[in-house]
């Protein structure tokens, strides 16, 4: 009987020992396939850049993280030597993690509600996302024939059925939303609709008013009411030049970091003609504007047209976001400084969209032109000797 008793005892220290205990968090993990490496806990700072938070080793298949957390934040997992990271969101609690090396994708992180909630979502996304891969496998031959027949009934079609697709995706997330008010994960996904296309301010303001007060003193949270201020009062944080930056003077140069890391000028993105281009991934204006920029420098990059993008973002990840949905190709800079981008303020631009078109000496031969009229401006530039 005694030696029951010490058994139960010691398993009781020993689950003791794993409990988290107030305003503290224990990432436990088993891993499968690799040890004796390190695992590296990651969180995007301000800029989109990773910083490493905290490094343990993996020792007989485990490894345990020990701190306090603030608020949730959504953190990454990262294991010496294997390709990919784990998404997980950092909070008090027990937090377990079941990975496996040959399939860091398919981590199973749990033990904490907004990680169990995370998991339930991206379940549910999965499903459409299989759903779209399969319309892209069985379709891709179909669209290749249409696109090089130019028939544009069958091309329209096919996309309009992968755009209902994508449409039963965002679908799924609005209603998560709204019927998961505590979840963490809701307010990264209000934010995430700033991103669409045409964002629907009054639907991303009922989603927020609708968050628990608790999820509202987030980070995240914040953020997304810091956004839906600075696109309803967009003007009021620039003073532009006394003399501005007017047609028939040259441009100013200037420099920033693209979206890599990369510094690139002015003066090396001139082209025969230029489009200097104001624009950030939260300004609905500039997003609908953006398909028919895309439509004109494909058309005319290869006749001398050059464009580069000013950005007046403030977090990389959304601005990096924007560029890859609406397919961006030329050069991108930001200062990620808002309305007190440097660049901007140098230009004298009070709102966005804002556009400068230069010739080939860098001189501005015309603002802010816009479908028609800018293409017309730019293939009559184009077209001078």
């Amino acid at each position: 009987m005694k030696k029951i008793l010490v058994f139960v005892s010691a398993v009781a220290v020993l689950i003791s020992c794993n409990k988290a205990g107030e305003n503290e968090y224990i990432v436990t993990g088993n891993v499968k396939g690799i040890d004796g490496k390190n695992v590296f806990l990651e969180k995007q700072d301000e800029t989109g850049q990773l910083k490493q938070i905290d490094t343990v080793k993996i020792e007989n298949g485990k490894f345990v993280i020990k701190g306090n957390a603030t608020e949730p934040e959504m953190y990454l997992l990262q294991l010496e030597g294997t390709q990919g990271k784990v998404p997980f969101i950092l909070e008090n609690g027990d937090i377990n993690m079941e990975i496996n090396k040959d399939s860091i994708n398919l981590a199973k992180v749990s033990g904490t509600y907004n990680n169990d909630e995370l998991n339930t979502y991206k379940e549910n996304g999965m499903k459409i996302q299989k759903k779209m891969m399969k319309f892209q496998e069985t379709n891709m031959a179909k669209m290749q024939e249409a696109q090089q027949k130019q028939d544009t009934v069958v091309m329209n079609s096919l996309r309009k059925e992968y755009m209902k697709i994508q449409e039963d995706f965002l679908k799924q997330s609005e209603e998560y939303v709204l019927s998961h008010p505590k979840a963490y994960i809701s307010a990264l996904i209000i934010d995430q609709m700033f991103n669409q296309m045409n964002p629907d301010l009054t639907k991303i303001k009922k989603a927020y008013d609708g968050l628990d007060p608790e999820v509202k003193k987030t980070k995240a949270a914040k953020a997304i009411l810091t956004k839906l201020d600075q696109i309803n009062k967009p003007t009021a944080a620039v003073t532009a030049p006394a003399n501005g930056i007017e047609v028939g003077s040259t441009a100013p140069d200037f420099s920033a970091k693209t979206p890599d890391g990369k510094t690139v000028s002015l003066k090396e993105s001139l082209g025969k003609v230029t489009i200097v281009d104001f624009w950030a991934s939260w300004c609905k204006p500039c997003r609908e504007e953006n398909p028919n920029v895309v439509a004109l420098y494909n058309e005319l990059h290869a006749k001398g047209l050059n464009i580069i993008g000013v950005s007046l973002d403030k977090e990389a990840g959304a601005w990096k976001e924007a560029i890859a949905k609406d397919q961006l190709a030329w050069n991108q800079v930001s200062n990620l400084k808002f309305w007190k981008e440097p660049i901007a303020e140098t230009y004298g631009v009070k709102s966005i969209p804002a556009t400068f078109i230069l010739d080939a000496n860098g001189k501005i031969v015309a603002k802010d032109l816009r479908g028609a009229e800018l293409k017309a401006k730019v293939s009559e530039l184009l077209a001078t000797k």
